[in-house]
C-alpha cells in the first residue's frame, strides 16, 4: 500500500490496487444541447481505455436518475458506468480518463468522473446511487461522501455537478439492478436471427427470457433488431425478447425500444 496524490482531487487516498481488480467508472455530464450525449463519449473512451491496456473493458450501462426541474441536467439526466478488470496502474487509469474527458467534452458540460474498485464500493455508495433516482442530491455531498470512503471523483469542467452522477452510477453499476447496456463486445453488431444458445456465445449476456421474466429455452431461435439492449437485474445481463406469432420465421425477437426504457427507467 502507498499513498498517492489524486490529480483534480481534493484529498490523498490510500491505494490498494491489484492486477485483474474489478474497475467501475462513473462518468456524468459530459455534452451539451448540441452536442452528442455522454454515452457517446463514454463508449470512445471505453475504446481507448482498451487500446491502451489500462482497462480490460467488459460493458457499458446507462443509468436514469431523476428528472426534475430544480436538476440542471442537459437532456435526460443519465449516467453513464465503465467496468473491467485492471490491466494497468491505477494512476494513470485516473490520468488518461481526466485527459480524455477534458479533451474531448463539450463546451458548457459540468463533467464528472467516478473510479472506484468493487471493493471500495460501500453501500452507503449503493444508497447514494438509488437515492440519485429519487431526490435531489448536491455535489458537496456526494464529495462527502466519496472522502470517506476513499474513492477518486473528481469535478473536471463547469460548476462540476457531474460528480453527483457519476458517483450514482458507480453505486447502482455496483448493486447490479439498475440501468440498460450501451456495450458489450458484439452488442452492436450482431444482428439477425439465431438460436439463443449460439446467440449467447456470441454476446456475453447471462440470460435470455420473456416478457414476463421467464427464461427461453436455448434451441427457440431469436431475431436480434437493431436497437437490442440487455438490462441488468440481480449482477447479470439479461435480454428480454417477445414471442411471435406462428407466421415469422423465428420464434421470438429483441424486446422493442419502448419496453426496455419503460422497464430501465
Amino acid at each position: 500500500m502507498f499513498l498517492l496524490t489524486c490529480r483534480e482531487s481534493s484529498y490523498i487516498r490510500v491505494n490498494y490496487f491489484t492486477m485483474n481488480s474489478q474497475v467501475y467508472i462513473g462518468i456524468d455530464d459530459t455534452d451539451n444541447p448540441e452536442s452528442r450525449g455522454t454515452g457517446h463519449i463514454t463508449r470512445a473512451l471505453a475504446e481507448t481505455l482498451q487500446q491502451s491496456g489500462l482497462v480490460d473493458v467488459f460493458c457499458i450501462t446507462r443509468h436514469q436518475l431523476l428528472v426534475d426541474p430544480g436538476i440542471p441536467y442537459t437532456s435526460h439526466n443519465s449516467a453513464a458506468c465503465i467496468v473491467g478488470k485492471v490491466s494497468g496502474n491505477d494512476y494513470w487509469i485516473r490520468n488518461y480518463c481526466s485527459d480524455f474527458l477534458l479533451g474531448h467534452a463539450a463546451t458548457g458540460s459540468d463533467v464528472g468522473l467516478c473510479i472506484a474498485f468493487g471493493e471500495e464500493i460501500h453501500n452507503e455508495i449503493i444508497h447514494f446511487g438509488n437515492q440519485a433516482k429519487q431526490v435531489i442530491l448536491t455535489k458537496p455531498a456526494a464529495e462527502k461522501l466519496a472522502r470517506k470512503h476513499q474513492i477518486f471523483l473528481t469535478g473536471l469542467t463547469g460548476k462540476k455537478i457531474g460528480v453527483i452522477g457519476a458517483l450514482a452510477a458507480v453505486g447502482l453499476r455496483f448493486e447490479g439492478n439498475d440501468g440498460r447496456l450501451l456495450w458489450i463486445e458484439g452488442l452492436r453488431e450482431v444482428q439477425g436471427v439465431f438460436p439463443v444458445k449460439k446467440y449467447m456465445e456470441m454476446v456475453s449476456v447471462d440470460l435470455i427470457v420473456d416478457l414476463q421474466g421467464i427464461p427461453i429455452p436455448e434451441t427457440a431461435t431469436i431475431r436480434i433488431t437493431g436497437w437490442c439492449r440487455p438490462i441488468v437485474r440481480n449482477k447479470k445481463i439479461v435480454l428480454f425478447a417477445e414471442k411471435l406469432n406462428g407466421n415469422e420465421n423465428c420464434d421470438y425477437q429483441s424486446a422493442s425500444k419502448e419496453f426496455i426504457k419503460l422497464i430501465s427507467e
